[in-house]
């Protein structure tokens, strides 16, 4: 809806990113430009801070603090992991949240984060319509898994990819330093879409990166696994070998799980992590050679100092076509990406609905992944490559990059 004035709402969702501050940027400094937005908030944990009415008074914040969200790393108002009841079955939480908007007078609404938060936002913005309360409700897209559904890429993708091709490479040159035979796997995350896990290749272009890649997308077969390591090893006296925490054995089941039980999150998902160690565990039973586990972590999505600008600036302009939109009269949609080109890069904005991103993953085309563990083929490079370009990163002080320190003002409850 058109001309609505009120306040906007930013709130951030999931796993974090190094750049989903750069969206926050994107948003916090366009909404306080616009005329008809009359208060800036952002949710103090997402959905639960809207639930508890725990807001920060973003027009509180200095200008020049908020500039430095952009080379920021993490989630500066909190994220969280919530699931919100189906409205169908049960709708007070939803009644809770139109409460809560009314009150502050909330009219524009952007939600940072991936499928399972496209996916609340879109049945929030669903459940306003249907309740005749006008507020324009926009995603903003982030995730390093880079598996949601319509836009080319998501922000926070290039930045963690280029974290895992670099920190491989420079792994490389240590774990193949020796004249002992040495493997050495490297877990990269990636539940079900194993993006970030292929970014590994692109150290491969450079030959410096891993012998074996292992992505979700096709079933892992541990005999088979086992015995493309005996043939690496034989061949150069070293493996390397990254794969995505997410893989999967024929029947369905993640590594760990072969091992153990693991635990699920609020949304169902399993708690991921463990997986090269319980390979390495396995290899180093049938193998004599010494065996290294290294899991990247939280590392890969957190290393701002490796950002892609990139990145970065898509991030940023996403936020702030995001409030543009809302303010124009759009609703119920999501920032993407559509590819223009490749070389030169170049893209264009477009708003998707909400329903095309929500719980639905966009996966590595099979016809990308290489047999046996091999790689990527070229036309991964070819997407890769644009998105890695450049580099953006805090200022030093002291030889220490200079992150946003937020006053974080609550917001008194009315």
């Amino acid at each position: 809806m058109k001309n609505l004035v009120g306040a906007a709402l930013l709130g951030q969702s999931g796993g974090p990113t190094s750049v989903i501050n750069a969206s926050a940027a994107g948003v916090f400094l366009e909404a306080l430009k616009q005329e008809n937005i009359t208060e800036v908030y952002g949710a103090i944990h997402g959905i639960k801070g809207i639930l508890n009415e725990d807001f920060y008074d973003i027009k509180q914040e200095d200008v020049e603090e908020l500039m430095l969200l952009k080379n920021t790393p993490s989630s500066a108002i909190g994220s969280v992991r919530y699931k919100m009841k189906d409205p169908k079955k049960d709708d007070s939480e939803y009644v809770r949240l139109l409460e809560v908007f009314k009150k502050y007078n909330i009219r524009y609404f952007f939600y940072n984060g991936g499928n399972d938060s496209m996916d609340t936002c879109n049945k929030i913005s669903k459940f306003f319509k249907k309740s005749e309360y006008a507020c324009n409700v926009i995603g903003v897209p982030k995730t390093i898994d880079n598996d949601l559904n319509a836009t080319d890429h998501s922000p926070g993708y290039a930045s963690a990819a280029k974290y895992v091709a670099t920190t491989l490479m420079e792994l490389y040159h240590d774990a193949t330093v020796y004249d002992t035979k040495m493997i050495t796997i490297v877990e990269v995350m990636g539940r079900n879409a194993g993006w970030l896990t292929a970014a590994a290749a692109l150290a491969q272009m450079k030959n410096q990166g891993p012998d074996l890649i292992y992505l979700p997308e096709i079933p892992f077969d541990l005999e088979d696994f086992f015995v493309q390591v005996h043939k690496v090893l034989d061949k150069k006296g070293k493996v390397i070998v990254a794969v995505s925490e997410g893989i999967k054995t024929e029947d369905g089941k993640y590594i760990p799980e072969k091992y153990g039980e693991l635990k699920t999150d609020a949304f169902g998902h399993a708690q991921l992590g463990g997986t090269a160690q319980v390979l390495a565990n396995e290899v180093a039973n049938r193998i004599d050679a010494k065996v290294r586990a290294i899991e990247f972590s939280l590392l890969q999505r957190s290393a701002a100092h490796l950002a892609s600008k990139v990145d970065v600036e898509e991030a940023f302009k996403s936020g702030v076509k995001a409030v543009k939109a809302a303010v124009a009269g759009t609703t119920d949609k999501m920032v993407g990406f559509k590819r223009v080109s490749s070389n030169p890069y170049k893209i264009k904005y477009v708003m998707l609905p909400l329903r095309l991103a929500a719980n639905t993953e966009q996966k590595v085309p099979l016809e990308w992944i290489l047999p046996d563990g091999k790689g990527m083929t070229q036309e991964y490079i070819d997407y890769a490559l644009p998105l890695i370009q450049g580099e953006s990163k805090a200022k030093l002080v002291d030889g220490l990059p200079r992150f946003a320190q937020l006053k974080k003002v609550r917001v008194v409850k009315k």
